[in-house]
């Protein structure tokens, strides 16, 4: 491995940390020689259905709409079924265990007690396409569900390299539907720090984290404040 990749590798290996050892997160490990990567992994959220008491049929249907909005085609607007998938995460998907028995609301997301979600990365994430597969650095998952990515540059190339290589991954000759769960794209860099949008967004748009935090360099810092601050703000929005 060159130098340059020394550095990226270290600063890599220390977000990891960061998610593991102050966040709580799972490590579901490097990812880039899996076949059937994918933003849902049906097998870690039908786990946390069943932990949640729901039934394998009520599972199996909840899953089959969910996938329903989650698998666009190319030539679809990635902004509108990724509002459809964030309406299913907010709300629940109403499904019906048998015919002639009421709509029971599966919920696929905790949001009354985040704590009860399960929280995991991965990283070099290889998602293939028919035209050019791409590898994010780190992927956020919440119940299987992937709600984050975040792509890290050493200090030496500028934080908008992560920031265009996100944006190029949306389009339709990379992995645009992968991004139909994503509800926060990320780029970090040891001394810019970190920049945070939805997806769509223009560069000149993205936000940059501003509370200090002198125990972590600024992107450290920026990336653990964003995730405490999303996740208080779940917890205090449904009590």
């Amino acid at each position: 491995m060159s130098k340059i990749g020394q550095i990226e590798r270290a600063t890599q290996n220390r977000v990891i940390k960061l998610f593991q050892n102050e966040l709580g997160y799972r490590y579901l490990g490097n990812l880039e020689k899996e076949d059937n990567n994918s933003n849902v992994d049906d097998a870690l959220l039908t786990a946390y259905l069943a932990k949640k008491g729901y039934t394998p049929q009520i599972i199996n249907k909840a899953l089959f709409e969910f996938k329903k909005a989650v698998n666009i085609n190319l030539n679809d607007d990635l902004y509108q079924a990724n509002k459809n998938v964030y309406s299913m995460l907010r709300y629940g998907i109403p499904v019906r265990e048998e015919a002639g028995k009421n709509k029971e609301t599966v919920y696929l997301i905790d949001w009354h007690n985040p704590l009860e979600n399960d929280f995991a990365i991965a990283e070099e994430v290889t998602i293939k396409s028919d035209l050019h597969n791409k590898r994010p650095d780190i992927v956020i998952y919440v119940n299987g569900i992937a709600l984050g990515v975040l792509e890290l540059k050493r200090s030496t190339v500028s934080v908008s390299e992560g920031i265009r290589q996100n944006n190029d991954n949306q389009k339709h000759i990379f992995i645009k539907p992968f991004f139909t769960t994503i509800q926060l794209v990320m780029a970090g860099q040891n001394v810019e720090g970190l920049r945070y949008a939805a997806i769509d967004t223009p560069e000149k748009y993205y936000l940059k984290w501003k509370e200090i935090n002198q125990k972590f360099n600024p992107n450290d810092t920026y990336l653990l404040e964003l995730t405490k601050s999303i996740r208080e703000k779940a917890d205090k929005a449904d009590r």
